[in-house]
């Protein structure tokens, strides 16, 4: 089976996102680029992550032409190429809807440290401007808020985290959360202590995520 390992991981981390709570149903999406082969395996769509089997993912190629499977590929397809074609560091992408990362979004706000692991994807993780889902439009602002960062949120809508792994990506994506989820307590609980520039540049440089370096 071509990409047998990138698809069963994708199995697998699809399952985690339910069991970690980062997604309901068939929400958000995963893909992982195999750079020397060009291609990538990418989630189905509309199919229960607890459903999908390594069959059912799908393998494209860096213009979106469909390699392997039968299934219809993630709606989100135009923001996985988009990060891919823009960002070489990149070679996993994983969207979910998180309930406290999607409602940070859903402000329009941007997500401030308000706690020091938001460092794991950079000082700030910008949200984007909102567009209609499965749309160059959105992978347009995606990327955009982006940056040089592993994660951006995406208005109205939720989370992409993006990582050299699946792994990586993932954990960025399950660390977000939490730091959104003290963010939503902390505004409730009156004006939030966010940390400094030169504080979070510190913290990224011990965790070695900072693009600057």
């Amino acid at each position: 089976m071509l990409l047998k390992q990138e698809r069963e991981d994708i199995v697998k981390y699809g399952n985690k996102m339910i069991e970690q709570g980062l997604t309901t149903g068939s929400g958000g999406n995963i893909s992982v680029f195999n750079r020397e082969k060009g291609l990538i395996a990418l989630s189905p769509s509309s199919m229960h992550y607890t459903d999908v089997v390594p069959e059912d993912v799908i393998v494209i190629d860096l213009e979106g032409n469909i390699v392997a499977g039968k299934r219809s590929p993630s709606t989100e397809i135009s923001m996985h190429l988009m990060v891919y074609k823009h960002r070489r560091d990149v070679n996993s992408v994983v969207h979910t809807h998180s309930i406290y990362a999607t409602a940070v979004a859903c402000m329009g706000w941007n997500l401030e440290p308000v706690h020091y692991m938001l460092a794991i994807a950079g000082p700030v993780v910008k949200c984007s401007k909102y567009e209609l889902y499965g749309t160059e439009g959105l992978a347009h602002y995606a990327l955009e808020a982006l940056g040089n960062n592993g994660a951006c949120l995406l208005g109205n809508h939720g989370l992409l985290a993006a990582s050299a792994t699946l792994e990586k990506a993932f954990s960025i994506a399950e660390h977000l959360e939490y730091v959104a989820h003290l963010h939503v307590l902390t505004k409730g609980l009156g004006t939030p202590n966010i940390l400094t520039q030169e504080q979070m540049a510190a913290v990224m440089d011990k965790f070695g995520t900072n693009p600057y370096k």
